[in-house]
């Protein structure tokens, strides 16, 4: 078997593709670079991301899927499930050789039915994300969302809060993943901390605004004062507001 190894991004996958059909290699398998160390028995070939590749391949996509299919492949590819990327391969060399058919409505083949959940999954936390990031004033002036999602869904949601946020600077940072987006009024950009500046952010402590802290602390009382316990239900709240979310929320916090 051949492996392509490639640097885990969509550019990179999409170069990877268009390799496979350029060398038309057999039995082959793409995986991230992070997992090519531990193949065994097998021929590893590093893909060099070539944005000429990728966007050859995107063209192509957008072409015979349209940008609802590619919208599919990407969130798809966004879930980081395990085998993501040759699921998606067999799914895209499925639309080769149907050319003309739209193949993702075809959910007789099981690697468009699989797409088609982790589209569902993602697409779910990215709307969670949207509702559930809660953004906090530090003493810099910039309003810092921390987020830990489930799926790499930090590049769906900018749109939304761009669109939202416009008059203030803000910070929107993956610790699951090491990255976030920082917008400066006009436009957004892709930004890695350092270790130290990604505990800082963390701990929290002493890197709020006075008036974020004094906000937040009117918030919890109105919150606390407003809830009535007799008619509390746990059940229900946890099915609109799952735990794992609560982490975003203000409401939740203990002074």
């Amino acid at each position: 078997m051949t492996i392509l190894s490639y640097d885990n991004t969509l550019e990179g996958f999409f170069t990877a593709v268009f390799e496979i059909f350029e060398y038309k290699y057999q039995d082959v398998s793409i995986i991230g670079a992070d997992k090519a160390q531990n193949v065994l028995f097998a021929e590893v070939i590093t893909v060099i991301t070539n944005d000429e590749k990728s966007d050859r391949v995107l063209a192509r996509l957008e072409k015979q899927l349209g940008k609802e299919g590619v919208r599919q492949i990407l969130y798809a590819f966004l879930s980081e499930t395990e085998d993501a990327e040759n699921i998606l391969f067999r799914a895209i060399k499925y639309a080769v050789d149907n050319s003309g058919k739209n193949v993702f409505a075809d959910f007789s083949n099981p690697d468009v039915l699989k797409i088609s959940k982790l589209v569902k999954s993602a697409g779910r936390e990215k709307h969670r994300m949207e509702a559930f990031i809660r953004f906090e004033l530090l003493k810099d002036g910039i309003y810092f969302a921390k987020i830990y999602p489930d799926f790499n869904v930090l590049t769906l949601v900018v749109r939304h809060f761009k669109n939202r946020y416009q008059d203030q600077k803000w910070l929107i940072y993956d610790f699951k993943r090491g990255y976030g987006v920082y917008y400066d009024l006009e436009n957004t950009e892709i930004v890695t901390l350092d270790a130290d500046a990604e505990k800082k952010l963390q701990d929290e402590d002493g890197i709020y605004d006075d008036t974020e802290i004094n906000y937040q602390k009117l918030w919890v009382e109105y919150f606390d004062h407003t809830n009535i316990k007799e008619r509390k239900n746990m059940k229900l709240h946890v099915q609109h507001v799952p735990k794992r979310y609560w982490k975003y929320l203000t409401e939740k916090k203990i002074f």
